[in-house]
């Protein structure tokens, strides 16, 4: 016959709340481009489902609008200055690029560095549609004549330069190549993968926000893979409101 003193129910009450609390444990989600749009949508997503501390990296920090102080942290810095940038990638679990510039390639090899550096796998990247050349019939021909499809220097040239850059990296990335985005406050999309035609012509920023926090949340399933994202049953010759 066994006799289960307190201190055993103790013992056993205090490791089952170590594993409780090893499983919750917040991740720091590092968001480089904090003050753009999709990154707005994916903030507010983030804070609302699971506890993870959000680093929001950005050169304008007088434009943050942080909402939870306990679970925001705003860091001021540039992507083009390694001593910015590998402070905060040294503490992230998971990082998000939300980034548009000129010299978005050089922005691409300093992220894959500093996280292959530190053993950082989860990135998730925000590119453009078109940089495969991806988007068939006249969509595809406007698209690219809006972009420069085709040149190097081109916004898509670069863009494209920066996603080859991230594919050909260890990391466990996901690339996103948003339709041509809208501010309306819905979340309706589906999703092609590399190497199939792109579809409809727009899609919400929300939407794109979204897709980004519940990439975040499980990034297992969409390691490694890249995708078209647009809003269903929006085909057409350009988006409809341009």
């Amino acid at each position: 016959m066994y006799v289960l003193t307190f201190n055993w129910y103790r013992e056993l009450y205090t490791k089952s709340r170590i594993y409780e609390e090893v499983e919750i444990m917040a991740r720091e989600v590092l968001i480089l481009g904090a003050t753009g749009k999709i990154a707005g949508h994916a903030i507010d997503a983030l804070l609302a489902n699971g506890n993870d501390e959000l680093l929001l990296f950005t050169r304008h920090p007088q434009n943050m609008n942080v909402v939870d102080e306990n679970r925001e942290t705003v860091i001021k810095g540039d992507v083009l200055n390694i001593g910015d940038l590998e402070p905060a990638i040294e503490r992230a679990d998971v990082v998000y690029a939300n980034l548009r510039n000129p010299e978005i390639t050089q922005q691409a090899k300093n992220i894959v560095s500093l996280m292959e550096k530190y053993a950082v796998k989860p990135l998730v990247w925000i590119s453009s549609i078109g940089i495969y050349d991806e988007v068939p019939g006249k969509f595809g021909e406007w698209n690219n004549e809006m972009l420069g499809g085709g040149q190097e220097d081109s916004y898509l040239g670069t863009y494209r330069s920066a996603a080859d850059v991230i594919e050909n990296s260890t990391l466990d990335y996901t690339i996103i190549r948003p339709a041509w985005l809208t501010d309306k406050d819905e979340v309706d999309y589906e999703t092609t993968a590399k190497g199939e035609a792109f579809k409809g012509t727009e899609v919400s920023r929300k939407s794109i926000g979204n897709f980004v926090a519940k990439i975040i949340d499980d990034p297992a399933p969409y390691a490694r893979k890249n995708f078209g994202v647009n809003k269903p049953n929006t085909d057409g010759d350009k988006p409809a409101w341009y």
